[in-house]
């Protein structure tokens, strides 16, 4: 009998096995969002088992499906999920044993512990790569050997025993509060993601994107700005999100003569800017709101013009890119046509993402929020999309797609807890921060520049809400105690702990976007960076111009000198970055335009205003005048 026919039905096996597994995962997440926890113990612990085992299932699937899967590697996998399901068992029943009486761990109980934290590991490395990793193998030594360690680093010292009891065998670790607010309410807008793609919201609005933006140069590269923007907010990844619109957009962009390491740019960097777009900003602001005790409304509020300007800095990058391409608008001829029937099923997103905000507004729960809006939209795809209607049971593929998102979210929040843990017993944080303010002295600009490598490299290969956890964990503490207050100091970090999403050399959107686009993965994320970059500094504006916040400090005139300087410097930076030409005259006018921006940025009010004077003066012969100041050709 041939080898695959005697897998074939095996494999079946696995793979409704593990779509039965992931539906499961869907399931408790809507009841938990409805009813709130029967049992933080075992919801906690019995989560994190499930999603060891579902990724565990899917490596072994891999393995069967390739046909040569080496027997060694089947093996460990196995030994891996039996570990899973014994340490997710000891956690559970240990901890509710300590709750009713004084309970000694044992040896047995901390080899277990072990068990489960190599596994926990092992499975974050093959889902992650090396950098979570690596980052949670450190702290964990440091928890162990940082007595011998020189300095403010050195500690009291703990023992193997003491350090599985906190990372594995108490709510600091693994298991904290952390992973109880990603459980709580960023599943269910996983699952949120999920319902909206399958009720076709997702195409529909892409379509009326391409549409409404066909009369600008840049064309389908604006409409990839504006669909991951809106579909960003909701997706809290990333990648999913350049693999769910750029396989739409990506196309479009190169058929209208753009490159394809900038078309794949574009689809990366406007699918990470949606994780800091509010309303949903990814989910991210519920789990900010948790950290600082702000109030998501204040967050949202907070976020709302640095993401309008992260875009508009990316259309003007487009408009510039289009021009020394001497790309034009769509033809009339060719321009998406939308129909009623196409906007009354942009409907099915647009009220549920106001009934999000409605019902935050009235003091409702995130997780309340997320569960009416889920409900919403299935509704109205019922109602408004014939096709949904006609096959409802295809929402059970989008659904499993979304269980084996959230596994991935929960074992990545569960490796930021080992780290947690392990800060929460040594004071790492503490004196992490001391280190950087010994080293920047009083300067708020050097601290931040410090937080700002530290979150491109912290947050390397990991999505948006355990990057920002990881690293407001271990940096945060230094910039507030500079003056900075805690709503900006978050919002810094959310926006770098994104961005690392795009910037190499661990550039996951750009990684994503590449193989659609067909260009160079590395190639795809320095473009990406370029086309970017404004977006890259706007951090910094908005900590030196707390008015853009609209809820710190807020002043009218600021907030709109503020503005209006970053619009321009977005421009001025787009310009000077634009085109390949080594002309001593064009490089020339593209240094004075970077040096217009440099002017623009700083907080010295007669520079800001000569340059601002100087800016204007050549937008209005850029537009007035109808011809670049920049030219791509070569003199003859």
């Amino acid at each position: 009998m041939p080898e695959d026919a005697a897998t074939e039905p095996h494999e079946g096996l696995l793979q409704s096995i593990l779509r039965v597994l992931k539906l499961a995962t869907v399931a408790l997440a809507l009841y938990l969002a409805a009813f709130g926890t029967f049992d933080e113990v075992i919801v906690r612990g019995g989560i994190v088992g499930l999603a060891i085992v579902g990724l565990c299932l899917e490596m072994f699937g891999k393995f069967n499906s390739a046909g040569k899967g080496p027997v060694l590697s089947k093996i460990w996998v196995s030994i891996l999920i039996v570990a899973a399901i014994t340490a997710a068992y000891f956690f559970i029943f240990r901890y509710l044993e300590a709750e009713i009486a004084i309970y000694e761990f044992t040896d047995i109980d901390h080899i277990i512990g072990a068990f489960g934290f190599i596994t926990l590991l092992e499975v974050t490395r093959r889902i992650y790569g090396l950098p979570l990793f690596l980052v949670c193998i450190i702290v964990f030594a440091y928890a162990i050997f940082g007595k011998n360690l020189p300095g403010i680093f050195e500690h009291a010292g703990f023992s193997f025993a003491e350090t599985f009891n906190t990372v594995w065998y108490s709510f600091d670790g693994v298991y904290g509060r952390a992973l109880s607010v990603v459980i709580q309410v960023i599943l269910i807008f996983i699952i949120f993601g999920a319902v909206l793609e399958s009720t076709g919201a997702s195409s529909v609005l892409l379509k009326i994107a391409v549409s409404l933006t066909s009369r600008l140069r840049g064309g389908p590269a604006h409409a990839a700005v504006i669909g991951s923007a809106v579909f960003g907010t909701v997706s809290g990844s990333a990648m999913a999100n350049v693999v769910g619109t750029g396989v739409f957009t990506i196309p479009l962009i190169k058929s209208r003569g753009f490159s394809p390491k900038f078309a794949g740019a574009v689809e990366a960097a406007a699918s990470s800017g949606g994780q800091i777009t509010p309303p949903v900003m990814g989910a991210v602001a519920f789990i900010m709101a948790d950290v600082t005790g702000i109030s998501y409304l204040t967050i949202a509020a907070a976020a709302l013009v640095p993401a309008l300007l992260y875009y508009f800095s990316l259309f003007v990058s487009i408009l510039v890119e289009a021009k020394k391409c001497g790309i034009e608008p769509v033809p009339g001829a060719e321009r998406e046509k939308i129909t009623v029937s196409d906007w009354l099923q942009s409907i099915i997103f647009i009220i549920p993402i106001l009934s999000i905000v409605f019902v935050l507004v009235m003091g409702r729960s995130p997780a309340t929020a997320g569960l009416v809006a889920t409900i919403i939209a299935l509704i109205l795809g019922l109602i408004l999309n014939r096709n949904f209607r006609a096959k409802p049971l295809s929402i059970l593929s989008h659904l499993s797609r979304a269980g084996h998102s959230c596994w991935t979210i929960v074992v990545a929040v569960a490796a930021v807890g080992i780290v947690i843990g392990v800060m929460n017993m040594t004071g790492l944080g503490i004196r992490f921060s001391n280190v950087i303010l010994s080293f920047s002295g009083d300067s708020i600009l050097v601290s931040l520049v410090l937080l700002m490598l530290g979150c491109l490299v912290l947050g390397m290969g990991m999505p948006t809400v355990p990057a920002y956890l990881l690293i407001v964990m271990v940096m945060g503490p230094a910039i507030t105690k500079l003056g900075v207050s805690v709503l900006l100091t978050h919002l810094f970090v959310v926006y770098y702990a994104v961005f690392s999403n795009i910037t190499p050399p661990v550039a996951l959107a750009a990684f994503a976007a590449a193989p659609i686009a067909g260009s160079k993965p590395l190639e795809t994320g320095f473009e990406a960076s370029r086309v970017a970059l404004t977006g890259l500094i706007i951090p910094y504006i908005f900590v030196f111009n707390p008015s853009l916040s609209l809820v710190e400090g807020f002043d009218l005139v600021s907030f709109l000198w503020a503005l209006g300087r970053t619009c321009l410097a977005s421009w001025l930076i787009a310009e000077a970055l634009s085109g390949m030409s080594v002309s001593v005259k064009v490089m020339a006018v593209r240094v004075l335009f970077a040096a217009l921006a440099v002017c623009l940025f700083l907080n010295i009010e007669y520079v800001a205003f000569v340059a601002t004077g100087i800016a204007i003066a050549v937008l209005v012969q850029r537009f007035v005048g109808g011809t670049s100041i920049i030219s791509t050709e070569e003199p003859t």
